[in-house]
This record gives structure tokens, C-alpha cells and sequence, in this order.
């Protein structure tokens, strides 16, 4: 029986593997590419790296840092959306600014009330108090003449009469009189000048500083306000309510550093494309009256004719490219910009590589 068995599983086993040397030996068509390989267009080309970014004069994409520190207490806008120049973007917590504000507001209308109050000197009813003074010390003058003209007569009768010591009192008192009639009069006048010059001068330089004081308080207040300086459109939020961000932007946990609060694009009706050339092959460019060039999206069919718009004239090193901290070899690129409508071309978005071919027309 145990014979039988081996015979069976031999005879199975022979079949299992003519089997399977049928089925592998067939021969399977290649599978086609899911999108065609990068070819060159032209017959003769630069082949160079490309980067998707805003198509402005200057710079790349549009970074947004906030010039005061603080924590998000708003955001206002959503990544893929369009804004105006001055739109707010997000707003940070501003409670202490804004009372700093108030304060500097109410401490400048003071200063212009007190302005106001020198400036209206004399009041009618401090010079009504001073010419009741100077009348007072008119009277009490008067008073005091009279008693010693009296005392005075009554010791040339008699200078029995009187004594030389009463006389000589009420002379002292006539004296006192006529200068406190010269005081408040003198005291008159003074309030009727109304406030000294320079008073009115050092006020005024006070109101200024206060109102100047005030403005800065504003304009610093305006900063918690974190607006869109140019109409684009928002590529990435690095922020989110309750964060703290400083002006160095918001802190990355993941790599530890830190990116702009916002990044913003301009108008995606044109995009720009900024493809590194080799400093090898830089003395291969076409004149710029006769370059063109064509972009091809990894990983697709898409082909992007492109204008020719600027060489950036420098040649940087290729970390611009690769994004690498360190390079083993100092490979240089030189930064050439083409631009091309978006309307016809879908699936291109900034920061997305390309494949770049130059050529002459």
C-alpha cells in the first residue's frame, strides 16, 4: 500500500512540474508605459531641472512673515484661495497692544485739553478774583493811611498825646499796604497776560509726541492684523489657531526649524517655471531673442510649451535645487525663468519639478 502511495504522489508531482513549465514558459506582451518617457523635442537641446513657482519680476513665491510676535487667534483665509492686496490673512491676539493704544489715545486728548486750557488763559473768573484782590489791598492801603495820618496829627499837637511807637506801627502798616497793593496788582496783570509763551510752546511739543506716540501704538496694532501685501492666491498655511509664531514664522516640529506663516502666490492665471542650468552647458544657451523651450510634468504626457522671460544673472550653487544641506561636489547652476499660461494646462501647481529642454529657434 505504502508503495502505491509513493507511485501516486511521484506520478502527481511529474505533472505538477510539466504543468508548470507550460505555464512559465508562455511568453507575456510587455505591459505599456503608463506615460511616455522624457524625449528631447528639439534636434539639438540643454537639458535642465525646473521648478513650478509664481510668475512675478522678481523671486519666487511670495513668503508672508509676521512682524510681531503673538499667538493666532484667527485665520481668515483658506489654502487655494484667491485674495486682494490687504486682505487679512490671519490675526494674532492683540489685547495688550490695544490697551497701549487706549492708553496713548487718552494721555494725548489730555495733553490737548491742557493745550486748550492754556491757550483760553486768562479765565474771566480768575481775573474777576485777582481785581477783587487789588481792590482789597486798595482798601486795606487806604485804611491803613488814614490811621496814620491820624496818629501822625494827633503827635504834632501833642506829643504827649500819642506815643512814638504807636506812630511808628502804623507807618510799618502803611508800608505793608502799599506792598501788598503792589503784589496783587502786579498779580493782576500776570493773570491777564494768560500762560507764559513757553508754557504754551513745551505743551504743545508734549501733545506731538503723545499724538506721535499714538500713531506708532496704531501702526504696531495694525501688524497683529497679518494682511496679503499683493492680490495671489494661498499656496500653505503653516499655522492654525492657538499657535504661537514669532517673527521668524512658525515653529516646524517635525523638522525643528521654522517656515513663513503663510505662502502665497501671485495670480495663477500665468505660472513661472525656474529651470537650473548646468555651468557646464551655460555656454550652450541660445541668445535670448532666440530660445524657446518646453516643460514636461513627471510622471504625465503633459507637455508645456514656454516664453522665455529672464536669466537670473548669477550662478548659484545647485543646493538651491536639490535641497540639501551639504554637497560633496561644488556643482553651480545658472537660474533661467520661463513663464506659461495655466488655462490649458492642468496638474501643474508651484513647487512641483520639471523636466526643462532649451533650444534655439
Amino acid at each position: 500500500m505504502n508503495r502505491n502511495f509513493i507511485f501516486v504522489v511521484s506520478i502527481l508531482g511529474l505533472l505538477a512540474g510539466v504543468a508548470s513549465a507550460w505555464y512559465f514558459g508562455i511568453e507575456h506582451p510587455a505591459q505599456p508605459p503608463v506615460f511616455r518617457p522624457v524625449a528631447n523635442p528639439y534636434p539639438t537641446a540643454i537639458y535642465a531641472n525646473g521648478i513650478i513657482e509664481s510668475d512675478q519680476a522678481g523671486g519666487s513665491n511670495i513668503t508672508v512673515f509676521p512682524e510681531v510676535p503673538g499667538v493666532v487667534v484667527r485665520v481668515q483665509v483658506s489654502e487655494g484661495q484667491s485674495v486682494a492686496a490687504g486682505t487679512v490673512l490671519l490675526t494674532l491676539d492683540d489685547a495688550v497692544q490695544r490697551a497701549n493704544v487706549e492708553q496713548l489715545r487718552a494721555q494725548a486728548e489730555g495733553a490737548g485739553a491742557l493745550l486748550a486750557e492754556l491757550r483760553a488763559e486768562p479765565r474771566a473768573e480768575t481775573l474777576t478774583i485777582a481785581q477783587a484782590q487789588v481792590d482789597l489791598a486798595a482798601a486795606n492801603l487806604k485804611a491803613a493811611r488814614d490811621q496814620y495820618d491820624k496818629r501822625r496829627a494827633s503827635l504834632e499837637l501833642d506829643p504827649k498825646s500819642i506815643s512814638k511807637d504807636v506812630v511808628d506801627t502804623a507807618a510799618d502798616a502803611l508800608g505793608q499796604a502799599e506792598s501788598a497793593l503792589q503784589l496783587s496788582t502786579r498779580q493782576f496783570e500776570l493773570v491777564k497776560v494768560g500762560a507764559w509763551s513757553y508754557d504754551i510752546v513745551n505743551q504743545t511739543r508734549q501733545l506731538e509726541a503723545l499724538r506721535h506716540a499714538h500713531a506708532a501704538a496704531s501702526a504696531l496694532l495694525d501688524k497683529y492684523a497679518i494682511r496679503a501685501k499683493v492680490a495671489g492666491v494661498v499656496l500653505a498655511l503653516n499655522s492654525t489657531r492657538g499657535s504661537y509664531v514669532s517673527t521668524a514664522g512658525a515653529y516646524d516640529a517635525y523638522t525643528g526649524g521654522f517656515d513663513p506663516l503663510v505662502v502665497l502666490s501671485a495670480p495663477q492665471d500665468h505660472l513661472a517655471i525656474r529651470c537650473f542650468v548646468d555651468e557646464i552647458l551655460v555656454s550652450r544657451l541660445p541668445a535670448p531673442g532666440h530660445i524657446r523651450a518646453e516643460a514636461s510634468i513627471r510622471g504625465t504626457d503633459v507637455k508645456i510649451p514656454l516664453e522665455f522671460v529672464r536669466v537670473q544673472p548669477y550662478v548659484s550653487p545647485k543646493i538651491e535645487l536639490s535641497n540639501q544641506r551639504q554637497e560633496r561636489v561644488d556643482l553651480r547652476v545658472l537660474p533661467v525663468i520661463f513663464r506659461f499660461p495655466t488655462k490649458d494646462v492642468r496638474g501643474a501647481y508651484p513647487g512641483q519639478l520639471v523636466d526643462v529642454f532649451i533650444g534655439p529657434q
